[in-house]
């Protein structure tokens, strides 16, 4: 307290990786791994780690800093939003500074063909900064069309720092994979969820919130049911723990879905996250030594 003014709270320690934008990475960075052991690389650095959460998270924190200068002091910043806002500068340092170490790392350590693969990823990154800028930040409706764009992004961005390291194999393989298809789609529901969440937490209509909800847990329902046929039925068992993992990302997020009035959206954002990166230990736990 200064002066008879108290200081504004701290925030919660749980709640610095999504303040700091270092929950994207950390999805990331599992799942890659998980792409990896179920396609079977046989040689994949670390520095193909690196370069991934260095670049997701440089897009994450463009993505906050854009939300910051549309929103402005508008109802619908978050917490996330007014951090990077008041710590604009430093974020937009450190994330020219991570931006260069990892076009270095791609230049110098990466195979050539990662850039046949940077093609499509950045047509996906540009559309959704094309969207975001176009779509007005106050209205009601649901992003859908953003959501899937970034999911897919996402998605397609973890997974070719994987495949790349499949010589014989190329993108339309990639693209067509059973393994990227449900990641995609479990990601761009994990986005959807944020947006069902808060659209429906500022809606004093039960009816709206109950549309809301059916909206996720339909595709999710679905989801899982691919998932578990996928695992049931694949040939190559390597590939069952991975399918059982998209399995369990889509059950926590449905279970947080029917859960959500127990939470703040804060937390909610937190554990749409831990949601994510759980079902790695499914996966390790299927796969066995």
């Amino acid at each position: 307290m200064v002066d008879g003014v108290t200081d504004a709270p701290r925030k919660p320690f749980w709640l610095l990786p999504n303040l700091l934008s270092l929950d994207a990475p950390l999805v990331a960075v599992v799942w890659l791994y998980l792409f990896a052991k179920t396609w079977g690389v046989n040689y994949h650095p670390v520095h193909g780690y690196v370069v991934l959460a260095l670049v997701v998270w440089v897009m994450y924190v463009g993505d906050r800093l854009l939300d910051s200068a549309l929103l402005g002091d508008s109802s619908r910043s978050q917490a996330r939003h007014r951090f990077h806002k008041k710590h604009r500068r430093k974020f937009l340092w450190v994330a020219g500074i991570a931006g260069l170490a990892a076009l270095g790392m791609v230049l110098w350590k990466i195979p050539m063909a990662i850039f046949s693969y940077v093609i499509v990823e950045a047509f996906l990154v540009t559309g959704f900064f094309a969207m975001a800028v176009f779509t007005a930040p106050e209205t009601e409706e649901i992003p859908y069309a953003k959501n899937i764009l970034a999911g897919a992004a996402f998605a397609f961005g973890t997974a070719m720092v994987a495949h790349v390291y499949l010589y014989d194999r190329g993108i339309r393989d990639l693209l067509f994979s059973r393994e990227f298809t449900c990641f995609a789609l479990l990601c761009i529901l994990n986005i959807s969820a944020i947006d069902l969440w808060e659209h429906a937490n500022r809606s004093p209509d039960p009816e709206v919130k109950a549309a809301d909800e059916l909206a996720l847990t339909l595709p999710l329902t679905l989801l899982g049911t691919a998932a578990l046929v996928f695992a049931l039925k694949a040939e190559d068992h390597g590939s069952r723990p991975f399918f059982y993992a998209i399995l369990t990302g889509a059950a926590l997020l449905h279970i947080l879905n029917r859960t959500r009035s127990r939470f703040s959206m804060e937390s909610l954002r937190v554990l749409a996250d831990v949601a994510l990166v759980a079902p790695a230990l499914v996966f390790f736990a299927v796969s066995g030594p």
